[in-house]
């Protein structure tokens, strides 16, 4: 963001174009948020800029988020119209997934770039395996009754999603289909968690960054508006495009490629957090 010259600033740009593009079929396809993608990526393209290190992760995470809010909305709208959002279980799994986000934005403000690389890291991988494994994980046959489960599942859901910058799917979808949710109604629901921890994570690390010093100029506490300005339109159109290509294709060797793109991300923000 600061340091570039003309051509370095249109490279920059297309970059983030490029990368809006990517997130936003992904949103769609697999219900994962776009952030999966634009946190390494931005994080990445920060870290070779002049920015202190200890300020680009934040920033990734807090841009991503703030470029999941109309991603989310566009894409859950597209689902919803298939029927495949669940809207008992989104009220349901609501209120946990708020206050999720807005404890990850706050502990944000307390975590350092390699703390929140070493969170980012390591659920991904996990995540990673997970896709990669040719048959879902079941570990019952509906999701549990209880106020207290079900708040904990939504909790952990919203926490991590919010520590990492995602949208909630890539954590929401293989937790739902643990409990024998089918794989497009779990994908269509947590397009529409994304809204919920979007706003709370992103309104908290707007604050947890407020006053920072070091901070590239136009940041709205750790949000980087020219970068979310320059995704967000690519996202917000391609959403639907991926929640189209959702209902007519075979997953399966998409959540493979898709795995190991994860693994290899995993490892590359694990190294540059204990390396």
């Amino acid at each position: 963001m600061i340091g570039l010259d003309a051509a370095g600033l249109a490279l920059l740009a297309a970059s983030l174009l490029a990368t809006g593009v990517i997130a936003g079929v992904l949103a769609g396809l697999l219900g994962v948020g776009g952030g999966i993608v634009i946190v390494p990526v931005l994080s990445w393209l920060l870290s070779a800029s002049a920015l202190d290190p200890e300020v680009t992760q934040h920033l990734a995470v807090a841009t991503s988020l703030a470029t999941i809010i109309p991603t989310s909305i566009s894409s859950a709208r597209s689902h919803r119209k298939r029927g495949s959002v669940d809207m008992s279980l989104l009220r349901r799994w609501g209120p946990g997934i708020v206050i999720g986000a807005l404890v990850g934005g706050v502990v944000a403000r307390f975590a350092s770039g390699d703390a929140l690389r070493l969170v980012f890291g390591l659920v991904a991988l996990a995540v990673a395996v997970n896709m990669a494994i040719p048959k879902t994980l079941t570990a019952a046959d509906a999701l549990p009754r209880s106020k207290a489960a079900n708040g904990a599942l939504s909790g952990v859901v919203g926490l991590f999603s919010s520590l990492m910058g995602i949208g909630g799917g890539t954590l929401a979808v293989p937790i739902q289909s643990a409990f024998s949710v089918p794989i497009r109604t779990a994908v269509g629901t947590a397009s529409a968690m994304g809204l919920l921890i979007a706003v709370p994570g992103t309104l908290a690390f707007i604050w947890a960054g407020w006053g920072v010093e070091g901070l590239p100029p136009l940041s709205l506490g750790y949000v980087s508006v020219p970068a979310a300005l320059l995704i967000i339109p690519a996202t917000w159109f391609c959403a639907p495009l991926g929640a189209s290509i959702a209902h007519r294709v075979d997953q399966a060797l998409l959540k493979r490629l898709f795995a190991l793109f994860l693994a290899i991300t995993a490892a590359r923000m694990l190294y540059a957090a204990l390396g």
